[in-house]
């Protein structure tokens, strides 16, 4: 038997490879249909993941993969708010 710590592995939603939790970038709808980056990945609300790479997020975005995610349409204004936030944390 293995003592060691579990690590958590989820799935990036652009490019689908299993990467640490850590690692990620953790998008977030709130009950109110909203639609946030979580930094902090504690904040409340169903969640999908994203790699710190512009090239998943344009993945993501033609592939639907965040709207099989949440299981609806994400409109346009979303994703260039995405767009905006990845900018400012400054991903590759």
């Amino acid at each position: 038997m293995s003592t060691g710590k579990r690590i958590p592995l989820r799935k990036c939603v652009g490019c689908g490879e299993m990467k640490d939790k850590r690692d990620m970038l953790r998008v977030i709808k709130t009950q109110e249909n909203e639609f946030l980056v979580d930094t902090t990945g504690k904040k409340n609300g169903r969640g999908a993941y994203l790699c710190y790479h512009r090239e998943c997020l344009e993945k993501a975005i033609k592939s639907k993969g965040l709207e099989r995610s949440f299981k609806m349409a994400i409109s346009k204004e979303v994703y260039e708010s995405l767009q905006k936030e990845f900018d400012l944390l400054g991903t590759k």
